[in-house]
């Protein structure tokens, strides 16, 4: 009569092959931990187009903003990364959807910007429905 020998790795009824671990539960609970994390976070929308911001020492951290208008110092004027006339700015921002009564927007001017091109855009912001307007500084805890 011969004797077998059970070890840890030898399943009951004989079979001597190697035991094989399901990694399914692991790759599931590492996608659910993914999609809570990334549905959680909150992601800073920062502009593309350069500019100098003014410094300012009372500069206050702003509100989500639905409109980022940019000013450069050459007065090209940008809506949300995309560039745009100042007589289609009023236009455009109705055409998003970005004005209404709940409407707020953030004027990224550079510090050569002549102040009568701010006056405009902000006009242009005003007339689309926005009254909720922000002119955004770095205050001096944010430069190196």
């Amino acid at each position: 009569m011969t004797r077998r020998r059970i070890s840890r790795f030898t399943r009951a009824d004989g079979d001597d092959s190697a035991s094989v671990i399901d990694l399914t539960p692991l790759i599931d609970m590492v996608f659910i931990l993914l999609i809570f994390f990334l549905v959680t976070s909150s992601f800073i929308r920062e502009s593309a187009i350069e500019v100098q911001r003014p410094k300012a020492a009372t500069a206050m951290l702003a509100k989500d903003a639905k409109a980022t208008v940019t000013i450069t110092a050459d007065g090209q004027i940008w809506l949300n990364d995309a560039s745009v006339d100042i007589r289609l700015l009023r236009s455009r921002i109705e055409q998003l959807g970005l004005g209404g009564a709940n409407g707020s927007a953030v004027i990224l001017a550079d510090t050569a910007t002549p102040t009568g091109l701010l006056v405009k855009t902000m006009d242009q912001i005003r007339l689309a429905g926005i009254t909720s307007i922000s002119v955004a500084a770095s205050s001096d805890a944010e430069r190196p």
